[in-house]
């Protein structure tokens, strides 16, 4: 009887011992190896409510991360796989919320204490408070929120959010987007953003610790756009969003692009090339400092330096259009340096061949 119930106890202990590896090894080191995210099954949420009472909630597609030795953590957001849904929502979200071509990622960044965790293979769940730091647009907030962690298996992590966690777009430089998205899509949008998240880790390999500077994204977002040509309405979008953006820049008195201009003519190019039917005009607007006959000539002159460059990129000058409008098609009243900088714009206008 007494070989028997030793037998049973044996048979337990290591029933108990076996799923998560050595036991004693963990509780001393529980970032043993380091972690990576497991992108595909990881989700990163938030929550946006337009018109005071109708809700959406939108996600991002590709996101990568890793917890080290340790216990650095760090998750990257690519933004430009933002998912709403709807096509040309996402494309908005892209270039006139976040301007991707400008910002293209949003970092997460925290230190794990291995004192907090180490009994985690024991408790299987544990809730911590854990200071964070959150970059997006090159502003930096340093937060504290409740998560859940919860080991699945040795070797498989998840790190919850507990409750949903607030941000006014304030404080992320978002305001100006979000007046964009409201001219846009013809909407009121409330100036809060809600996030919640469920990221999933998995241990290293030994050898092959994670590094910080390695992480890199993930490919195949279900959110990027597809290689190829693009639908005509697609590119009529397209076209419209581009003109809101705000983002083509000259010296000031100048028609000599700046170099801030860049981001956003890559993105012109693409999508110019990627919508071979069209031709495009390229309008140029300016506020009313100045006479009638310089501003109509700067506006000219801008938009023909547009079109030089995407020429120079390689789009056929047949079919580009420059075209000028000075002060006569205001956004909005010139009483004010904001309002003259708003008028102050490059346009696109999609032509169908």
């Amino acid at each position: 009887m007494r070989i028997a119930l030793h037998r049973f106890f044996c048979a337990v202990a290591v029933m108990v011992v076996l799923p998560f590896g050595m036991a004693s090894a963990q509780s001393a080191d529980p970032f043993e190896y380091g972690w990576n995210l497991d992108g595909e099954a990881s989700e990163l949420r938030f929550l946006s409510v337009k018109k005071s009472k109708i809700a959406e909630t939108s996600s991002f597609a590709t996101l990568s991360g890793l917890i080290t030795e340790d216990g650095q953590a760090q998750v990257r957001v690519l933004l430009d796989s933002v998912d709403t849904k709807v096509d040309l929502r996402n494309v908005r979200m892209r270039f006139l919320f976040f301007e991707t071509f400008r910002f293209p990622e949003a970092v997460i960044t925290t230190q794990l204490s291995p004192e907090l965790l180490t009994d985690l293979h024991l408790t299987r769940r544990k809730e911590i408070e854990l200071p964070y730091t959150f970059t997006l647009r090159g502003v930096t907030l340093e937060r504290t929120t409740d998560v859940a962690v919860t080991l699945i298996d040795n070797d498989r992590v998840v790190v919850s959010s507990i409750t949903p966690i607030a941000f006014t777009l304030e404080e992320l430089d978002l305001e100006e987007g979000r007046r964009k998205l409201e001219e846009a899509a013809n909407v009121d949008i409330t100036p809060i953003g809600v996030v919640s998240f469920n990221f999933v880790f998995d241990r290293a390999q030994p050898g092959t610790p994670p590094d910080l500077p390695e992480a890199t994204f993930t490919p195949a977002a279900v959110a990027l756009e597809d290689k190829g040509n693009m639908t005509e309405e697609a590119c009529l979008g397209r076209f419209e969003i581009l003109s809101k953006t705000g983002n083509i820049f000259f010296a000031s008195g100048s028609t000599r692009l700046d170099d801030k201009s860049l981001p956003l003519l890559e993105n012109l190019y693409d999508i110019v090339n990627r919508c071979p039917t069209f031709r495009l005009e390229i309008a140029g607007h300016t506020d009313s400092v100045g006479s009638d006959q310089q501003n109509q000539a700067i506006s000219e002159r801008r938009a023909a330096s547009v079109v030089s460059w995407l020429t120079d990129k390689g789009i056929p000058r047949d079919r580009l259009t420059a075209v000028g409008y000075g002060e006569a098609r205001p956004l909005v009243d010139n009483d004010t340096p904001e309002n003259r900088a708003r008028n102050r714009r490059i346009e696109f206008t999609a032509l169908v061949e």
